[in-house]
């Protein structure tokens, strides 16, 4: 075996003082979110009428590249970080590869993915702020156990919407969320006016992201002492993830490993922004090269399939618009096992690097995913989220080709987080009766019709 260890840890005194902002590196900073009525650019103002200030201030920084991370977020990311980079040697031995994979394991915690990176920074400034509680969406439900565990750790009353067809697969996940005291709503919901609305444009829809986001911002909105956090698509969510790509980052330093491919799974982009940002700032500021890959679902395929375009963050469209690569905020992707990859649309920042060519994306289907995931599980002793599995799918594609090719490259990917309550989805892949649901182009052509 090679004398780079399995797991690599930092110690407590390394882990990240400061998230790093990207879009201070970029030459072309993401286009602004837009009013929905008035189609100009969101103001201050505006926006604290749905989240916190500071969050917003967060959310509308482009030029400062290190932000503080307050000492009751750092002191709180002590208990899980800094997470492991792994070295994956029985994987590359079943893969008969010369290249080296590594991944960077998040699931080291209760929610047991990287969500509650930014779900502890939301509610502390919520909390700090005065406020009495928070709304929020949830797709597979990583984000809203998250979410839940912080408003548990600073006494903040926790509304959670969650994707119908997860909510009823993934009951377990909900329970956790309940334990730690979030109320959990199935989406679309009779509890909400425009949740009410979605069921009768859509009657008997098993819900999506989008509808979700709608009831959540206005249960938000019509609640004195209320505002709204969301897990991923916004630049203060992947301004918060970025510690996991500070901390690959330092790793990798510390192994004396320069990075030639680095791959994330791909849904509303908080796991890949977070992973690759650090990187991307090196890029862009011409110190070192990478390839960055993302990896989607085909059956929400935004990068792959997507229009560069301003769009609604949300099925009611009552949210602020977003320049994003979209399938149209009225597409209501298949009930796929992986929740939380099935939004309509991508992170303005990541659709800007991806429009100049700076990172590459790719579709794949669910039945090849957990393939991978089985394979990942066999090797590597952690069984992996559907989410995640998408970039270990990506990485073993890569590996592969450097077997055909001789190459002997240096594969990075996350590991967003474990698979234990997704049990279910590895039910339906064992029995056979997985199936892979790809939209037409004639389905994704009358969403992005309706695009405004």
């Amino acid at each position: 075996m090679s004398e780079i260890p399995y797991k690599t840890y930092l110690t407590e005194n390394e882990l990240p003082e400061c998230w790093y902002n990207v879009r201070a590196d970029m030459k072309t900073k993401p286009a602004p979110l837009l009013n929905p009525a008035t189609r100009q650019p969101m103001t201050p103002t505006e926006l604290g009428k749905v989240f916190c200030d500071e969050l917003v201030a967060q959310e509308l920084d482009n030029d400062t590249p290190q932000i503080p991370i307050p000492r009751p977020v750092r002191e709180f990311y002590r208990m899980y970080r800094p997470s492991p980079l792994v070295r994956a040697y029985f994987l590359e031995k079943a893969l008969g590869t010369p290249a080296h994979l590594y991944y960077k394991f998040e699931g080291n915690n209760t929610s047991g993915s990287h969500k509650l990176n930014s779900a502890i920074a939301q509610a502390y400034y919520a909390k700090k702020q005065g406020l009495k509680g928070v709304t929020t969406e949830t797709g597979a439900g990583q984000w809203g156990t998250a979410l839940s565990m912080a408003c548990a750790f600073f006494g903040l009353d926790c509304r959670v919407f969650m994707v119908k067809c997860s909510y009823e697969q993934k009951p377990f996940r909900r329970e956790v969320m309940r334990t730690y005291g979030a109320n959990v709503t199935p989406s679309p919901s009779d509890t909400t006016a425009v949740g009410r609305k979605i069921l009768a444009d859509f009657p008997g829809t098993t819900g999506s992201l989008g509808c979700a986001i709608s009831e959540a911002v206005e249960a938000a909105c019509t609640n004195e002492g209320y505002r709204y956090v969301l897990g991923s698509v916004l630049s203060q969510v992947l301004l918060h993830q970025s510690v996991i790509g500070l901390e690959t980052q330092l790793a990798l330093r510390k192994l004396g490993v320069k990075a030639d491919v680095i791959i994330g799974c791909a849904g509303g982009g908080s796991n890949l922004g977070g992973l690759i940002s650090p990187f991307m700032g090196e890029k862009l500021r011409g110190e070192a090269d990478y390839r960055i890959i993302a990896v989607e679902p085909a059956s929400c395929p935004s990068f792959t399939r997507g229009r560069y375009a301003y769009d609604f963050c949300d099925t009611g469209n009552i949210c602020p618009l977003a320049k994003m690569y979209t399938i149209g905020s009225r597409f209501i992707p298949s009930p796929s096992h992986a929740g939380g990859l099935r939004f309509h649309g991508m992170s303005s920042i990541l659709s800007e690097l991806y429009d100049e060519g700076l990172m590459e994306a790719v579709s794949v289907e669910q039945t090849a995913v957990f393939k991978a995931a089985e394979m990942f599980a066999r090797t590597e002793g952690i069984l992996p989220a559907p989410e995640s599995s998408h970039a270990i799918l990506g990485a073993v594609n890569e590996a592969l080709a450097c077997k055909e090719s001789g190459r002997e490259e240096n594969i990075v990917f996350g590991l967003t987080g474990t698979g234990y309550f997704d049990l279910t989805a590895y039910q339906s892949f064992n029995d056979g009766t997985m199936v892979d649901q790809i939209p037409t182009d004639a389905e994704i052509e009358a969403a992005l019709a309706k695009l405004p």
